[in-house]
C-alpha cells in the first residue's frame, strides 16, 4: 500500500470536506454550495462510497480528498499530502515521502485490544470465573496448546469489569470505545462483551483488531463480534490469518471455512493452513488478503441449504476476484456431509477429513451440481433458471478453451444448443455495459471495491519503465487517472524527457510512488518483445479511455437525475454535447477499436 493509498483509507472525504463547506444528505451521497465558484444552487456532491467529490457546474472537475485539498488551499500534490498526513496521524521525513511512524492514537487502541485479549485469556486460563469456559472447550475437545496459540478468552458476566481493569491500566473511556470493547449509552459506559467465550481476531501481522464473543448460556446472538472501528472490518481479514500464513505459502493452498471452531480444530490436527470467512461467505477483501499468499483456494462452508448458497456466493466472489487469472488458480469445494461442520468432521475422523480435501470438486463443476440438483430440468422455466444462474460466473472466465468448455457442459446438461448460450453470454455482456447507471431521481452511487488504482498504475509503471512507448500515450490525458498522485505523475512524465529528468523535478511527495512503479515487475515476453510490449499498453490505453467514457455517462445520467434541483442543467448539458462526440458514442467507437485490434491479432496469429 502506498503513502497516499494509506492516507486516503484512514480519512473520510465527507469529515473533510464538511470542515469547508455545509454538506446536505442526497440519498447516499451529500451536495452542497460549489466551494469554488458563486451559485444558487447546489451542484457540488461528494459520494462517499468511492470517496471522491464532482462539481457539475462552472468547474466541472473534481477528484479524491487530494485533489479537493490543493484546489481549496491552492497548494501542490507534496503539500496536500503532508497536510493530510498529519490529520491521519502519520508521520513523514523531512522529504516528505517516507513514513516512520503509524497513527500513535491507532497504535494505543491496538494496545487496548492487546490488553483485552491478555485480560480474557487470564480470566479463563488462571480463575474460578473462567471454569465454564473451561469446560465448554474440554467438551469441545480443544487442547490447552491451541488455546494459548489462539488466545482464547472468557469474558465475565459483570457490567464493568474489562472497563475497570483497562481503566487501571491507564486507557481511557473513550479509547474502549473506539476499540469496540465497552458501549456507551445515556452517559453511562458497560462491558460489551459478557459471559462469552473470546475469540480475538488478528490481522496478517497477529495484531489484535477486534473479537469474536460466543455466549456461553441462552443469550441470542449465539456468536455477536465486535463492531465496524478504525481497526476492526470483519469483512476484510480471514480468521486465522495470521497462524496460517506461513503454512499457506508452504502448502500454495488455503481452505476455507466458516467458524472459529472449525479453524481452531483444524489447526490442532495439523491442517494450519486453514482460515475462516467469520459469515457465510468469502468478501473480496478478505480474497484480496488470501491471493498474496495462494491462488490456489479450497472453500468448505456448511453442507444445508444455507451453506451451500454462501458457497455458491463464495465462488462468485472467488471468480469475479480471479476471473482473468482462473486457468492459473485452482478454485475448488469441499463436499461436506450433510448435518456436519468441518469441526464435527475433523474431530470425528481426521482421516476423513483428509479424504475430502483431496477429493474437493472444482468450484464451477459444484456450482453446476447445486444448480441442477434444485431444478426440474424437463421445464424451460427450470433451464432458463439454471442457465441464469451459471451463466454469470461463465462470463467472468477470460481464458476462451476454459470458458468454452463450461459452455459445452452447461450445453449439453440443459440440452441446448451451444450458439443459444453463448448468444446469452453476448447479451449478458451488453446489459452489464448498460447497467448501474442511475435513473432519474435515484442517487449517483458508483461502485468502486478499493481506493487502489491498479489499472493506472500498471499503464504509468510501463510509460515509465519502457521509453519506446510514450509516443503511445499521446491519446490520454490525466483525466483518464483516478487517483491524484497518479495524474500529477502522468503531468509531471508528459513534460519531462527521460527518467532522469522527471526524478530531479518530480514533487518530493510522489518520489515514493514512482519508485513504486519503476520497479513494478513485468513478464519477460513485455521486456524482451516490443511489439508484445505495445499491445499490451495499446490494450491499456483502450481499457482506461472505456472507463473514462463509462465515468461520463454516470456523470450524464446523473445530472439529468437532478435537473429539478439545479438550474442551469440544460445550459451545461448542451456544453457538453458541444465539446464534441457524444459519450456513448465514444464508447462504441473504443469498442469497435478494441474488436478490430484482436481481429488482426488473431489475424495474424494463424
Amino acid at each position: 500500500m502506498s503513502l497516499a493509498e494509506d492516507i486516503k483509507r484512514k480519512i473520510d472525504i465527507v469529515d473533510v470536506i464538511s470542515e469547508c463547506v455545509h454538506l446536505e444528505k442526497a440519498g447516499q451521497n451529500f451536495k452542497a454550495l460549489c466551494p469554488f465558484h458563486n451559485e444558487k444552487h447546489p451542484s457540488f456532491f461528494v459520494f462517499p462510497e468511492q470517496q471522491t467529490w464532482h462539481c457539475f457546474g462552472a468547474c466541472g472537475t473534481g477528484g479524491d480528498v487530494f485533489s479537493f485539498i490543493m484546489k481549496k488551499e491552492g497548494v501542490e500534490f507534496g503539500q496536500s499530502l503532508r497536510i493530510l498526513a498529519e490529520r491521519a496521524g502519520i508521520s513523514l521525513s523531512s522529504q516528505g515521502s517516507t513514513r516512520v511512524a503509524e497513527n500513535e492514537a491507532q497504535q494505543r487502541l491496538f494496545h487496548v485490544t492487546d490488553a483485552a485479549a491478555e485480560y480474557y485469556h487470564h480470566i479463563l486460563t488462571s480463575t474460578a470465573t473462567g471454569e465454564a469456559a473451561r469446560k465448554y472447550l474440554n467438551a469441545r475437545k480443544i487442547s490447552p496448546e491451541v488455546i494459548s496459540d489462539f488466545r482464547l478468552g472468557y469474558s465475565p458476566n459483570g457490567w464493568d469489569v474489562l472497563k475497570t481493569f483497562l481503566q487501571n491500566k491507564g486507557y481511557k473511556d473513550e479509547e474502549m470505545k473506539q476499540a469496540g470493547l465497552i458501549i456507551s449509552k445515556e452517559g453511562n459506559s458497560y462491558d460489551r462483551f459478557r459471559n462469552r467465550l473470546m475469540f480475538p481476531i488478528c490481522d496478517i501481522q497477529g495484531r489484535v483488531t477486534g473479537f469474536g464473543a460466543r455466549a456461553l448460556d441462552n443469550s441470542q446472538p449465539k456468536y455477536i463480534n465486535s463492531p465496524q472501528t478504525p481497526l476492526f472490518d470483519k469483512s476484510s481479514t480471514p480468521y486465522g490469518i495470521d497462524k496460517a500464513k506461513n503454512a499457506i505459502r508452504i502448502n500454495n493452498l488455503v481452505i476455507v471455512v466458516e467458524g472459529y471452531m472449525d479453524t481452531i480444530k483444524a489447526h490442532q490436527h495439523g491442517w494450519n493452513n486453514v482460515v475462516a470467512s467469520m459469515g457465510t461467505s468469502l468478501t473480496e477483501k478478505q480474497v484480496e488478503v488470501i491471493k498474496r499468499l495462494t491462488k490456489h483456494i479450497t472453500l468448505a462452508l456448511d453442507a444445508d441449504t444455507a451453506g451451500e448458497e454462501a458457497t455458491l456466493r463464495g465462488i462468485e466472489t472467488l471468480v469475479k476476484s480471479l476471473g482473468k487469472g482462473i486457468v492459473d488458480a485452482e478454485l475448488k469445494i469441499i463436499s461436506l456431509p450433510q448435518g456436519k461442520d468441518p469441526d464435527d468432521v475433523i474431530g470425528e475422523s481426521p482421516s476423513t477429513w483428509q479424504n475430502l480435501v483431496q477429493e474437493a470438486l472444482p468450484s464451477l463443476d459444484f456450482a453446476f451440481q447445486v444448480t441442477m440438483s434444485k431444478l426440474d430440468l424437463n421445464k424451460a422455466k427450470d433451464k432458463s433458471t439454471a442457465a441464469q444462474k451459471l451463466l454469470p460466473l461463465l462470463s467472468e472466465i477470460a481464458a476462451p478453451i476454459y470458458q468454452a468448455h463450461y459452455i459445452q457442459k452447461l450445453a449439453n446438461i440443459l440440452k441446448v444448443s451451444e450458439a443459444t448460450l453463448v448468444t446469452s453470454l453476448k447479451n449478458l455482456h451488453v446489459n452489464r455495459r448498460r447497467q448501474t447507471y442511475p435513473m432519474a431521481g435515484e442517487s449517483f452511487n458508483p461502485q468502486r471495491p478499493d481506493l487502489a488504482s491498479p489499472l493506472d498504475d500498471y499503464c504509468l509503471a510501463l510509460l515509465l519503465q519502457y521509453p519506446d512507448l510514450r509516443s503511445m500515450a499521446q491519446e490520454l490525458s490525466p483525466d483518464h487517472f483516478e487517483s491524484t498522485e497518479n495524474r500529477e505523475l502522468f503531468l509531471a512524465w508528459q513534460r519531462a524527457p527521460d527518467i532522469n529528468t522527471l526524478s530531479q523535478k518530480l514533487d518530493p511527495g510522489l518520489a515514493e510512488h514512482i519508485q513504486y512503479l519503476y520497479h513494478k515487475s513485468f513478464p519477460p515476453a513485455i521486456k524482451k518483445d516490443f511489439s508484445n510490449r505495445q499491445a499490451v499498453c495499446s490494450d491499456c490505453i483502450l481499457r482506461l479511455q472505456e472507463r473514462l467514457t463509462k465515468r461520463f455517462q454516470r456523470e450524464r445520467e446523473f445530472m439529468f437525475s437532478i435537473t429539478r434541483e439545479k438550474e442551469g442543467i440544460a445550459a451545461e448539458l448542451a456544453k457538453l454535447e458541444e465539446q464534441g462526440i457524444l459519450p456513448d458514442q465514444q464508447l462504441q467507437e473504443i469498442f469497435i477499436r478494441e474488436g478490430n485490434r484482436r481481429n488482426k491479432n488473431d489475424t495474424s496469429q494463424k
